[in-house]
């Protein structure tokens, strides 16, 4: 349908209910609805929030993030706008990133209890929210009972649960990206593709495979989580991807037979040529690496004329495997340097950033502190950087299990400073992940190309079968007025960033780092 309204601008929640009434109301970022949100329930195409539980919000004044504290969180992550919470790993472990297991079935200490967790989960799902849980299904951590028994006995039944050299072993083989593949001394040489504290599960082994089919059931029907993201889903079997599919094939038959609605997103992180077979049968959806990168190009370089169809190609090629897969779009992660600190401290580049992931297709993930511009590079530590909730960095709740080299101004960076400013960066995020739930066609539209003379403004078409909205992103630092086409079938201003904004004779005029959408 179409709302012919010159150039009144609707707002998203109006665009749920409207008929041909005309709004009489301009709406901005700075005032754009965000109390009592028609929701659309088409999860998973939602906005997740990574959390690093330890960094995020500590409840007992030790230091430590923990599940009571993210609990006491959870209005914060609805009043943002957040539908879904993706957590890293959360077991006992002997590191604090926590990818060494050393109980599938319990919380770290650190954290809190089951208890807490599964209150946690009832909080979470009062509010709508899902929650996805880190599965490490790769490997143990060198510390778990199976591997201390496998490596100290010979004839223990734990021994085939890993994977050891023998006299045909080329124990100088390297992996994927150089690292070494074989740890230990003989007779005890283990394969452990990531590190000697985390050794390979040997998933031809029909007790593996039961065991970890057995953790996924507890999670999903006793506790309660709403799906997985799997943790090196492609190193399951290195270098052998026909083996790595039919696994994940299997996994996810095992998982949807607990609950047909789960969710089991892959970290594979490859070309699509390489991961588009994951979703033949397999995963629901995979993390797309080269997109966060493209994103974080086009507004490190002010615009990228191929973004649009570049992202189409991907696409493409997992059409060809799955007419059902999710995309997973982010900016950064626990993995990768922060969106703020690839951009240089560029607050208008991150907002632009922001405002291209937001906008696309696929189910978006937001890592923790994102939305207030929280920087760091590697080592990994000082990517995890505590969260900065208060103005006074030594107030209740904030953590302090790492000495901060980035995000040092709380007064500057915290969610404090930013939560009642409409001009914030945290605003812009509430903006767009409100916006982008209250229209239909930003949420689940199909992605069409739309072309643009200007090098600096980057243009898309998202439509379903009733609606299509044509979104325009202007990277630049200068004004452009922008001819719109008739044939892009669009005659109204529905929303902009910024309120010089100028929408008149098919003319657009858009400021500096700024978006609108037409209708």
């Amino acid at each position: 349908m179409k709302y012919i309204i010159g150039t009144t601008v609707l707002t998203a929640s109006m665009l749920l209910t409207a008929c041909n009434d005309e709004p009489e109301q301009v709406y901005t970022a700075a005032d754009f609805p965000k109390e009592d949100p028609q929701l659309i329930e088409h999860f998973p195409e939602t906005v997740f929030y990574e959390i690093f539980i330890r960094a995020f919000y500590d409840s007992t004044g030790d230091g430590i993030g923990d599940i009571n504290g993210m609990t006491s969180q959870l209005d914060y992550l609805e009043e943002l706008g957040v539908e879904g919470i993706w957590l890293m790993p959360f077991h006992p472990s002997p590191t604090y990133h926590g990818y060494d297991v050393t109980d599938y079935y319990a919380i770290n200490p650190d954290y809190g209890t089951l208890d807490d967790f599964r209150t946690f989960i009832d909080e979470a799902n009062e509010r709508g929210i899902k929650v996805l849980m880190d599965f490490v299904v790769n490997h143990s951590s060198r510390e778990h009972p199976w591997f201390e028994e496998a490596i100290s006995n010979p004839d223990s039944d734990y021994r085939d649960w890993y994977i050891w050299a023998d006299e045909e072993t080329n124990i100088r083989e390297r992996g994927e990206w150089g690292q070494r593949m074989w740890h230990g001394t003989e007779p005890n040489m283990y394969m452990s593709v990531f590190w000697e504290g985390m050794p390979d599960l040997n998933m031809d082994h029909p007790d593996v495979r039961e065991e970890i089919y057995a953790i996924g059931e507890f999670w999903l029907d006793d506790v309660g989580v709403d799906g997985f993201r799997l943790d090196a889903a492609k190193h399951i079997y290195p270098g052998e991807e026909e083996k790595n599919h039919e696994f994940w094939r299997e996994f996810t038959a095992e998982m949807e037979a607990v609950n047909e609605d789960v969710f089991i997103l892959g970290e594979v992180w490859a070309p699509a040529q390489v991961t588009g077979p994951y979703l033949d049968g397999g995963l629901h959806s995979t993390f797309n690496f080269d997109l966060a990168e493209d994103l974080i190009q086009a507004a490190r370089r002010e615009g990228n004329s191929r973004l649009v169809s570049s992202y189409l190609n991907t696409l493409e090629r997992f059409d060809q495997f799955s007419d059902s897969y999710i995309e997973s779009t982010f900016l950064t992660n626990h993995d990768i340097d922060r969106v703020m600190s690839q951009l240089s401290g560029n607050e208008d580049r991150m907002r632009m950033a922001a405002s291209l992931l937001l906008s696309f297709p696929g189910s978006p993930f937001v890592y923790y502190g994102e939305e207030i511009g929280m920087e760091g590079t590697k080592p990994d530590e000082h990517i995890r950087e505590p969260m900065l909730w208060y103005d006074d960095s030594s107030a209740g709740g904030q953590t302090s299990w790492i000495e901060p080299r980035h995000n040092q101004d709380a007064e500057e960076l915290s969610v404090e400073s930013m939560r009642d400013d409409p001009e914030s960066l945290w605003s812009h995020y509430q903006t767009w992940i409100h916006l982008r739930r209250s229209v239909p066609a930003l949420l689940y539209g199909e992605l069409v190309e739309a072309e643009t003379t200007h090098d600096g403004v980057i243009t898309l078409i998202r439509e379903t079968d009733e609606d299509r909205i044509l979104v325009l992103h202007n990277m630049s630092s200068e004004t452009v007025d922008i001819d719109i086409d008739p044939e892009d079938d669009v005659d109204a201003l529905l929303y902009m960033d910024k309120d010089d904004t100028d929408w008149s004779s098919q003319i657009l005029t858009l400021p500096p780092y700024s978006s609108a959408i037409l209708h």
